[in-house]
């Protein structure tokens, strides 16, 4: 036990449970199923020579106003059946059939149509399990063996007691164990029940997904509850299709159906191709779909309607105190059975010298009965069940009070491990800045201009040649995943992420007009942003003829690729040494500035371009760069200051330039005077000699992949022992948030690809919250070691007590009665008491427990094991007197009230206000 106990608090890496691949193997199989129905349809429908043509509209579907019903719908997505897409007058054709517009979506004025299209073709929800009752939660707890055993107990001693004694006194311990056996079990489905539907509330929790949809002709967002067939609906990288559809338009884009299929290899959807599965991913690229069928009509809804919803894995520190109290429970059987045979032995001898060994009463059986009875009762107190029970209650109050400080638990095993994180991996962009930006600082032209206000902006538009600003603002305004919408409130609304943001409102601020920029030319290909490219481009053919490509992204990159650029006459001239030095001195006084930089370029195709081609990498000629300002979030200098102090380091790992990474750095107290900054590619070219002197001072890495991310993850847990938290908000940094001990994805910002890879989802973006939800897991650790401390103290003293004196006396000092109400009070009320204590900031100046820490420390053991002397001599010295606990005065009864006065003090550590606030909670 003493090894179980003292080992080291191991915090393993994360791999799917048996259970998990127990319902994937079940889903896949269902897959197959799905394959092999669908191409009997398909081989039933040519022998019976079925066409398209035969399909009839339901009468209901036309009364309606529709001229397609659901499972017509179904079919031609999930069957990936483009001959009957065709016959409908392929996706405009299934639109209008809809009633709807793919340009301007759903019209939501006419409530009487809104009505019956979600009475033809449901709602996009899927059915859920009934929750369970209360009354199941109570028989569950009813099923414990030891209690069943009592149960009989009591059972056996009401009828004996009855029939020797009478109803009054007879009644009084087979009433009494049945009273403290029902007060155990109700307690118990108590918590279980209330549990069970915090749970449920923290899936539904998980499951809201705001998506961006067209209706009435205007771009909104919408939760993917709210969802009809006809909807617009609007993905981008990292998007879950929130639906089954059809694509509408788009570019580039791949599809990742591993979840559907189990197929790595990721899909290409587009015209000829257009099936959009629910439950899907975006890898790559942005589109419009259309969606086709919602709810349990999609083939994910049908798929999870096999697929029972299953509880939470158990916890590492769960599994290890459900080890040690079976260890505990058989200690206490092997106690139990000595106990049981000694007393019954001294009833024997008794007999045998009262020279009645042949004569049996029923106050003999009575009391072999009542020896049974502590025996089983020895038994329920040794095992410790309150140790599970305490860990469960601390877990589910954590992660409800943490669900109020803005941090969504995914899986409950983050709660305790993010108080032994030893090392937060923290992005820069909307984590430790407020990602609320704006372009302040320009250099178009080889000019540097301050733009940070509109007026200034527009005289920057009078005092540059004409064509260049004619390029600038082609470029922001089509080089774009963002886009300038008017509301329904008539008001002008951009939407997009903050970068894209702000270079829009820069755009507008120059004069420029989104809509007029957009339809002066057809783009041809699409590249979007991601972090491994850094950057982003667009082909597009122009209104007087000939192709062009615009890029921006990484200034360093960016510029790498540019030869020519844009002077102050609106001259395009080679890109000397002499500019390309002014313009990375720029580069570094943005940066320095701790401003994000981007640089904008173009290259005209005058070769012609194929789509099917990628864009040209080099060639291109430098129109400006741009600052971007992100002010740093308030009070994450004091949250940093807050980890250093708690033992906890605090690493930037972000894709911007070093320069601005530094600057925010200091700003923020990550990077210290014994730190070091590194970009991505000098750290890929380390030897493992090098990174193992190198990572532990990494403080900041800058223009990092999530390939780097990923391997400094690896190093610092695997080589350096760490327990390693990680924020990340994009698609790629799913890899790094799995590996990593803790991952903590960004509810603003955050993909769903990176959600669905994270323990914890940051629900407002701040790294103020993270700490927040460290210094939970350190409550979680602290208090359930104090519970561990009590519960021990309480099981060895019982133990000894009644073990040493059945041995000594012959009989038991504390009765089967008696004992059940202690191991109730310790095992309920304890654990309420103890494990639902809120943090302190005290446990944030302490070092964090790692990943070797022991969770009994010998300080615990000395404290165990010199209470249970404590208590066990006080006992002793009442028995030695031949005085019951229940019936003492004078000196005894001070002794035993000081005995419970300190052992209140030393194990529960609670104040009054705290026991005031527990029987709250309690009765609550």
């Amino acid at each position: 036990m003493e090894r179980l106990m003292s080992g080291d608090f191991d915090v393993k890496a994360k791999h799917s449970s048996e259970e998990a691949l127990q319902k994937w193997r079940k889903l896949c199989g269902v897959e197959k199923l799905r394959i092999a129905v669908l191409v009997s349809k398909a081989a039933f429908q040519f022998i019976q020579g079925v066409s398209p043509s035969d399909y009839n509209v339901p009468a209901e579907v036309k009364a309606a106003g529709f001229d397609i019903c659901a499972d017509e719908l179904g079919s031609i997505v999930e069957g990936h059946d483009v001959k009957k897409l065709k016959f409908h007058g392929g996706v405009t054709g299934v639109s209008e059939k809809l009633c709807t517009s793919i340009v301007d979506g759903l019209t939501t004025t006419d409530s009487d149509l809104l009505n019956r299209r979600q009475e033809i073709y449901g709602i996009n929800k899927f059915a859920e399990s009934q929750p369970r009752s209360f009354w199941i939660f109570v028989w569950e707890a009813l099923q414990d063996m030891t209690l069943m055993i009592l149960g009989v107990c009591a059972f056996v001693s009401l009828i004996v007691g009855i029939a020797t004694e009478g109803w009054l006194e007879g009644a009084h311990d087979g009433l009494g164990i049945v009273a403290s056996i029902l007060l155990v079990v109700f307690v118990t489905a108590i918590s279980d029940y209330r549990q069970s539907l915090q749970f449920r509330d923290l899936d539904t929790e998980k499951k809201k997904i705001i998506i961006q949809v067209t209706r009435n002709g205007f771009r909104q967002k919408l939760s993917i509850y709210d969802l009809l067939p006809g909807d617009i609906v609007h993905l981008a990288i990292g998007d879950q299709v929130p639906a089954d559809g059809l694509f509408v338009s788009g570019f580039s884009v791949l599809i990742d159906e591993s979840s559907l299929t189990g197929e790595s290899e990721p899909v290409m959807v587009n015209s000829e191709n257009p099936f959009m599965l629910s439950g899907t991913k975006v890898q790559d690229g942005s589109c419009k779909m259309m969606i086709a069928t919602v709810g349990m009509r999609t083939q994910w809804g049908k798929l999870m309607a096999t697929l029972s919803e299953g509880g939470d894995d158990e916890t590492p520190l769960q599994v290890k105190l459900n080890g040690v109290a079976t260890i505990i429970g058989k200690i206490g059987l092997f106690f139990a059975v000595v106990t049981f045979a000694v007393l019954v032995q001294g009833l024997f001898s008794h007999k045998w010298q009262a020279g009645t060994y042949f004569r049996w009463s029923g106050d003999d059986a009575l009391e072999i009965l009542e020896y049974f009875a502590i025996a089983v009762t020895i038994v329920v107190v040794a095992v410790p069940e309150g140790l599970p029970l305490a860990v469960t209650l601390s877990l589910a109050f954590a992660m409800k009070k943490m669900m109020n400080d803005k941090a969504l638990v995914r899986h409950l095993a983050a709660c305790e491990t993010m108080g032994s994180a030893t090392t937060i991996c923290s992005d820069k962009t909307g984590t430790l800045t407020t990602n609320h930006m704006t372009v302040v600082k320009s250099c178009i032209c080889m000019e540097v201009k301050v733009v940070d206000q509109p007026t200034k902006a527009a005289s920057l538009v009078s005092e540059m040649p004409v064509s260049a600003v004619k390029l600038l603002l082609q470029s922001i305004f089509n080089n774009t995943g963002g886009e300038v919408v008017v509301n329904k409130d008539g008001k002008r609304e951009i939407l997009g992420t903050p970068t894209e943001t702000a270079l829009l409102e820069f755009g507008l601020s120059l004069g420029g007009d989104f809509q007029a920029e957009r339809q002066a030319v057809k783009l041809v290909k699409v590249e979007p942003f991601n972090s491994t490219k850094k950057r982003m481009g667009v082909v597009m053919e122009l209104h007087e003829g000939g192709l062009r490509a615009h890029t921006k992204g990484a200034s360093e990159i960016v510029l790498a690729a540019c030869d020519k650029v844009i002077n102050s006459n609106g001259d395009i001239v080679p890109l000397d040494e002499e500019s390309i030095n002014l313009l990375k001195v720029t580069i570094d006084q943005f940066a320095n500035e701790a401003l994000r930089t981007l640089c904008i370029a173009y290259m005209e195709l005058e070769g012609g371009f194929s789509p099917e081609n990628p864009m040209p990498v080099s060639g291109y000629t430098c129109i400006g760069i741009v600052g971007i300002k992100d002010p740093v979030r308030p009070g994450v200098k004091e949250s940093v200051a807050l980890c250093r102090s708690a033992g906890i380091t605090v690493r930037m790992v972000t894709g911007d330039n070093i320069n601005t990474a530094k600057a925010i750095a200091r700003e923020c107290g990550i990077l210290t005077d014994d730190g070091i900054a590194i970009e991505g590619p000098d750290f890929r070219e380390k030897s493992l000699e090098e990174l193992l002197q190198l990572v532990p001072k990494i403080q900041v890495m800058a223009r990092s992949s999530p390939l780097d991310k990923h391997t400094l993850v690896k190093h610092l847990r695997t080589t350096f022992g760490e327990v390693v938290a990680v924020t990340g908000d994009g698609t790629n940094d799913a890899p790094a948030l799995h590996e990593a001990d803790i991952g903590l994805a960004m509810g603003i910002a955050g993909t769903e690809v990176a959600k669905e890879s994270a323990d914890v989802i940051i629900l407002d973006d701040n790294f103020s919250t993270i700490v927040t939800v460290a210094k939970w897991g350190r409550s979680v650790y602290i208090n359930i070691q104090k519970f561990v401390q009590f519960q021990l103290t309480v099981n060895v003293v019982a133990l000894i007590v009644n073990f040493s004196s059945a041995c000594l006396t012959g009989s038991a000092p504390l009765t089967a009665v008696q004992l059940l109400w202690v191991n109730m009070i310790m095992d309920t009320l304890g654990a309420l008491a103890l494990a639902t204590e809120p943090p302190n900031d005290e446990l944030m100046k302490r070092s964090p427990v790692g990943r070797k820490g022991n969770f009994i420390s010998s300080v615990m053991w000395r404290n165990i094991l010199g209470q249970s002397l404590y208590q066990f001599m006080v006992i002793w010295h009442l028995q030695a007197k031949g005085k019951s606990l229940f019936s003492l005065d004078g000196p005894d009864s001070d002794l035993v009230l000081n005995t419970l006065i300190f052992n209140s003090f030393v194990f529960c550590q609670a104040s009054f206000s705290t026991n005031l606030k527990t029987i709250r909670i309690f009765l609550k």
